[in-house]
């Protein structure tokens, strides 16, 4: 079994930065930022889960909820790595799109 915590700890960390951020930074950048590394987070999972298969794209639930989705997604994701190749690629995009969403 792989080791995922820094996955599940550069998840929890953009996640908590997104709920402390001001609602401004959220409509500059930041909730743009985590639904598309959510939804790139939860595509990698579907995949692996279910190979073959279209997978489905997460919805836009608001800004309010982006920090949720990016945590539900990145814990998800984390379930299904099968290396640790796969988890530093992953803590890779949480922290890219942490930057380009500047919290």
């Amino acid at each position: 079994m792989v080791d995922t915590t820094p996955l599940i700890r550069a998840v929890d960390h953009f996640a908590d930065r997104l709920r402390a951020a001001p609602q401004s930074r959220l409509q500059r950048s930041g909730a743009a930022e985590a639904l598309g590394l959510a939804r790139e987070l939860a595509r990698r999972a579907q995949l692996r889960e279910e190979p073959g298969r279209e997978p489905r794209e997460m919805p836009d639930a608001g800004m309010f909820a982006a920090a949720d989705q990016v945590t539900v997604a990145g814990r998800d994701l984390a379930l299904v790595l099968g290396s640790a190749a796969e988890v530093d690629e992953a803590v890779v995009l949480v922290e890219e799109a942490r930057q380009r969403a500047g919290v």
